[in-house]
Protein backbone atom coordinates (compact mmCIF):
# COMPACT_ATOMS: atom_id res chain seq x y z
CA UNK A 1 0.00 0.00 0.00
CA UNK A 2 1.24 3.52 -0.98
CA UNK A 3 1.86 5.58 2.27
CA UNK A 4 1.00 8.87 1.30
CA UNK A 5 -3.31 8.31 2.00
CA UNK A 6 -2.68 6.62 4.86
CA UNK A 7 0.09 8.96 6.12
CA UNK A 8 -2.27 12.01 5.74
CA UNK A 9 -4.90 10.52 7.59
CA UNK A 10 -2.45 8.39 10.61
CA UNK A 11 -0.30 11.66 11.11
CA UNK A 12 -2.10 14.56 9.82
CA UNK A 13 -0.09 16.95 12.02
CA UNK A 14 3.14 15.30 10.68
CA UNK A 15 3.93 13.40 14.10
CA UNK A 16 1.86 10.33 15.13
CA UNK A 17 -0.33 10.40 18.06
CA UNK A 18 -0.92 7.09 19.86
CA UNK A 19 -3.21 6.64 22.55
CA UNK A 20 -1.93 4.33 25.49
CA UNK A 21 -3.47 3.27 28.41
CA UNK A 22 -1.35 2.91 31.61
CA UNK A 23 -4.46 1.59 33.64
CA UNK A 24 -3.93 -1.86 31.50
CA UNK A 25 -0.79 -2.31 33.33
CA UNK A 26 -0.33 -5.45 31.03
CA UNK A 27 0.57 -3.30 28.33
CA UNK A 28 2.18 -0.37 29.44
CA UNK A 29 3.96 0.95 32.43
CA UNK A 30 6.34 3.88 33.31
CA UNK A 31 9.62 3.45 34.69
CA UNK A 32 10.92 5.08 37.40
CA UNK A 33 12.07 8.62 35.49
CA UNK A 34 8.52 8.54 34.01
CA UNK A 35 9.77 6.63 30.48
CA UNK A 36 6.91 4.42 29.45
CA UNK A 37 7.74 1.44 28.14
CA UNK A 38 5.95 -2.52 27.71
CA UNK A 39 4.12 -4.14 24.82
CA UNK A 40 1.69 -1.22 23.50
CA UNK A 41 4.21 1.09 23.42
CA UNK A 42 7.08 -1.41 21.74
CA UNK A 43 4.39 -1.31 18.81
CA UNK A 44 3.78 2.24 19.04
CA UNK A 45 7.38 3.08 17.96
CA UNK A 46 7.44 0.55 15.28
CA UNK A 47 4.50 1.88 13.71
CA UNK A 48 6.24 5.29 13.85
CA UNK A 49 9.26 3.88 12.72
CA UNK A 50 7.39 2.56 9.45
CA UNK A 51 5.72 6.02 9.12
CA UNK A 52 8.95 7.60 9.73
CA UNK A 53 7.42 10.13 11.89
CA UNK A 54 8.18 11.25 15.57
CA UNK A 55 5.35 10.17 17.47
CA UNK A 56 3.77 11.48 20.71
CA UNK A 57 2.43 9.24 23.28
CA UNK A 58 -1.33 10.45 24.52
CA UNK A 59 -1.31 8.75 28.26
CA UNK A 60 -4.60 7.75 29.46
CA UNK A 61 -5.08 5.99 33.06
CA UNK A 62 -8.26 4.41 31.65
CA UNK A 63 -9.61 2.12 28.71
CA UNK A 64 -12.72 3.81 28.67
CA UNK A 65 -11.57 7.45 28.07
CA UNK A 66 -8.89 6.99 25.99
CA UNK A 67 -11.56 5.01 23.64
CA UNK A 68 -13.49 8.66 24.26
CA UNK A 69 -10.98 10.72 22.81
CA UNK A 70 -11.75 9.10 19.43
CA UNK A 71 -14.53 11.31 19.07
CA UNK A 72 -12.70 14.58 19.80
CA UNK A 73 -9.33 14.05 17.96
CA UNK A 74 -7.14 13.51 20.76
CA UNK A 75 -5.01 10.73 19.24
CA UNK A 76 -4.48 9.51 15.34
CA UNK A 77 -3.79 5.89 16.95
CA UNK A 78 -4.81 4.02 19.85
CA UNK A 79 -3.99 0.46 21.08
CA UNK A 80 -6.68 -1.10 23.22
CA UNK A 81 -9.34 -3.72 23.15
CA UNK A 82 -12.28 -4.01 20.43
CA UNK A 83 -15.86 -4.19 21.51
CA UNK A 84 -18.92 -3.49 19.79
CA UNK A 85 -19.80 -0.68 22.22
CA UNK A 86 -17.03 1.29 20.84
CA UNK A 87 -17.32 0.79 17.11
CA UNK A 88 -19.41 3.43 16.41
CA UNK A 89 -16.24 6.09 16.52
CA UNK A 90 -13.54 3.37 16.16
CA UNK A 91 -12.22 1.45 13.49
CA UNK A 92 -10.76 -1.24 14.98
CA UNK A 93 -7.86 -3.70 13.40
CA UNK A 94 -8.57 -7.77 14.11
CA UNK A 95 -6.79 -8.62 17.82
CA UNK A 96 -3.02 -8.81 17.76
CA UNK A 97 -3.26 -9.84 21.89
CA UNK A 98 -5.87 -11.75 23.40
CA UNK A 99 -5.60 -12.07 27.38
CA UNK A 100 -8.26 -14.27 29.67
CA UNK A 101 -10.40 -12.52 32.50
CA UNK A 102 -11.44 -13.87 35.78
CA UNK A 103 -12.73 -12.73 39.32
CA UNK A 104 -10.33 -12.54 42.19
CA UNK A 105 -11.90 -13.69 45.67
CA UNK A 106 -11.83 -13.23 49.34
CA UNK A 107 -9.96 -17.56 49.85
CA UNK A 108 -13.45 -18.33 52.04
CA UNK A 109 -16.02 -17.24 49.44
CA UNK A 110 -18.35 -20.02 48.21
CA UNK A 111 -17.57 -19.03 44.54
CA UNK A 112 -15.35 -21.56 42.97
CA UNK A 113 -15.94 -20.60 39.13
CA UNK A 114 -16.98 -17.55 37.13
CA UNK A 115 -20.63 -19.32 36.10
CA UNK A 116 -21.01 -18.73 39.72
CA UNK A 117 -20.62 -15.13 40.35
CA UNK A 118 -23.91 -14.17 38.41
CA UNK A 119 -26.58 -14.50 41.50
CA UNK A 120 -28.79 -12.20 43.24
CA UNK A 121 -26.35 -10.43 46.12
CA UNK A 122 -23.24 -10.49 44.56
CA UNK A 123 -21.45 -7.63 44.00
CA UNK A 124 -18.90 -7.08 41.54
CA UNK A 125 -15.79 -4.65 41.33
CA UNK A 126 -15.20 -3.75 38.17
CA UNK A 127 -12.83 -0.96 36.21
CA UNK A 128 -15.63 1.54 34.40
CA UNK A 129 -15.77 1.28 30.70
CA UNK A 130 -13.54 -1.06 30.11
CA UNK A 131 -13.66 -4.13 27.95
CA UNK A 132 -15.01 -6.53 30.34
CA UNK A 133 -17.21 -3.88 32.16
CA UNK A 134 -18.99 -3.40 28.61
CA UNK A 135 -19.14 -7.26 28.19
CA UNK A 136 -20.24 -7.79 31.93
CA UNK A 137 -22.82 -5.08 31.41
CA UNK A 138 -24.54 -6.92 28.31
CA UNK A 139 -24.04 -10.18 29.98
CA UNK A 140 -24.41 -10.18 34.05
CA UNK A 141 -28.49 -10.67 34.58
CA UNK A 142 -28.28 -10.89 38.59
CA UNK A 143 -24.95 -9.61 40.10
CA UNK A 144 -24.61 -6.01 40.97
CA UNK A 145 -21.55 -4.33 39.23
CA UNK A 146 -19.78 -1.29 41.37
CA UNK A 147 -17.54 0.71 38.95
CA UNK A 148 -14.40 2.36 39.93
CA UNK A 149 -12.21 4.82 37.51
CA UNK A 150 -9.72 2.30 36.35
CA UNK A 151 -8.26 -1.26 37.09
CA UNK A 152 -5.91 -0.09 40.11
CA UNK A 153 -9.16 1.62 41.74
CA UNK A 154 -11.32 -0.90 41.13
CA UNK A 155 -8.72 -3.12 43.30
CA UNK A 156 -8.95 -0.48 45.97
CA UNK A 157 -12.68 -0.81 46.08
CA UNK A 158 -12.90 -4.46 46.42
CA UNK A 159 -11.04 -4.05 49.28
CA UNK A 160 -12.26 -1.66 50.63
CA UNK A 161 -15.79 -2.06 50.70
CA UNK A 162 -15.58 -5.88 50.94
CA UNK A 163 -16.89 -6.88 47.87
CA UNK A 164 -18.05 -10.56 46.23
CA UNK A 165 -15.78 -10.04 43.67
CA UNK A 166 -13.13 -8.25 41.62
CA UNK A 167 -13.89 -8.74 37.88
CA UNK A 168 -10.05 -8.35 35.77
CA UNK A 169 -7.95 -9.01 33.26
CA UNK A 170 -6.22 -12.45 34.27
CA UNK A 171 -2.52 -11.27 34.39
CA UNK A 172 -3.39 -8.21 36.78
CA UNK A 173 -5.48 -10.28 39.22
CA UNK A 174 -2.72 -12.91 39.67
CA UNK A 175 -0.44 -10.10 40.43
CA UNK A 176 -3.13 -8.60 43.39
CA UNK A 177 -3.22 -12.32 44.78
CA UNK A 178 0.29 -12.58 45.29
CA UNK A 179 0.44 -9.32 47.22
CA UNK A 180 -2.74 -10.12 49.25
CA UNK A 181 -2.49 -13.92 50.19
CA UNK A 182 -5.61 -14.28 51.66
CA UNK A 183 -7.02 -14.15 48.01
CA UNK A 184 -7.65 -16.45 44.89
CA UNK A 185 -8.49 -16.32 41.59
CA UNK A 186 -11.46 -18.35 40.22
CA UNK A 187 -11.84 -21.16 37.33
CA UNK A 188 -12.83 -20.50 34.45
CA UNK A 189 -12.83 -16.79 31.98
CA UNK A 190 -16.17 -15.19 31.44
CA UNK A 191 -14.14 -13.79 28.07
CA UNK A 192 -11.31 -12.38 26.23
CA UNK A 193 -10.40 -9.14 25.98
CA UNK A 194 -8.98 -8.83 22.60
CA UNK A 195 -6.42 -6.09 21.74
CA UNK A 196 -6.33 -4.14 18.55
CA UNK A 197 -5.11 -1.29 17.40
CA UNK A 198 -7.55 1.44 16.32
CA UNK A 199 -8.25 4.94 14.54
CA UNK A 200 -11.17 7.20 14.15
CA UNK A 201 -14.03 6.07 12.10
CA UNK A 202 -13.66 8.23 9.37
CA UNK A 203 -10.27 7.54 8.13
CA UNK A 204 -10.66 4.94 6.02
CA UNK A 205 -6.89 4.94 4.48
CA UNK A 206 -5.49 5.03 8.07
CA UNK A 207 -7.71 1.43 9.21
CA UNK A 208 -6.63 0.09 5.69
CA UNK A 209 -2.73 0.20 6.47
CA UNK A 210 -3.59 -0.25 10.33
CA UNK A 211 -5.02 -3.74 9.60
CA UNK A 212 -1.85 -4.56 7.38
CA UNK A 213 0.16 -3.68 9.85
CA UNK A 214 -1.11 -5.70 12.49
CA UNK A 215 -1.15 -8.48 10.49
CA UNK A 216 2.10 -8.32 10.10
CA UNK A 217 3.63 -8.26 13.52
CA UNK A 218 1.98 -11.09 14.57
CA UNK A 219 2.84 -12.87 11.51
CA UNK A 220 6.65 -11.68 11.89
CA UNK A 221 7.01 -12.63 15.38
CA UNK A 222 7.03 -9.29 16.55
CA UNK A 223 4.11 -9.18 19.11
CA UNK A 224 5.25 -12.95 20.38
CA UNK A 225 9.00 -11.10 20.61
CA UNK A 226 7.22 -8.08 22.69
CA UNK A 227 5.58 -10.41 25.05
CA UNK A 228 8.60 -11.87 25.87
CA UNK A 229 10.91 -8.93 26.13
CA UNK A 230 8.72 -7.17 28.12
CA UNK A 231 8.03 -10.56 30.85
CA UNK A 232 4.60 -10.56 30.54
CA UNK A 233 2.43 -13.60 31.04
CA UNK A 234 -1.06 -14.77 30.61
CA UNK A 235 -1.74 -13.54 27.29
CA UNK A 236 -1.41 -14.88 23.38
CA UNK A 237 -0.86 -13.72 20.37
CA UNK A 238 -4.01 -13.41 18.37
CA UNK A 239 -4.43 -15.60 15.19
CA UNK A 240 -3.77 -14.35 12.19
CA UNK A 241 -6.78 -13.28 10.03
CA UNK A 242 -8.63 -15.85 8.14
CA UNK A 243 -6.39 -18.46 10.37
CA UNK A 244 -3.62 -18.22 7.77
Amino acid sequence: MSLSAPLSELAPTGTLRVGINYGNTVLANKDLNGDPHGIAVDLARELARRLNVPLQIVSYEAAGRMAAGAKDGSWDVAFLAADPARTAEIAFTAPYLEIDTTYLVAHGSPLRTVDDVDREGIRIAVSEKSAYDLFLTREIKHAHLVRAPGPEASVKLFFAARLDALAGVKPLLIEVAHKQPGTRLLEGRFTVVRQAAGTPKERIAAAEYLAEFVEDIKASGLVAKCIEENGVRGVSVASLQGGE
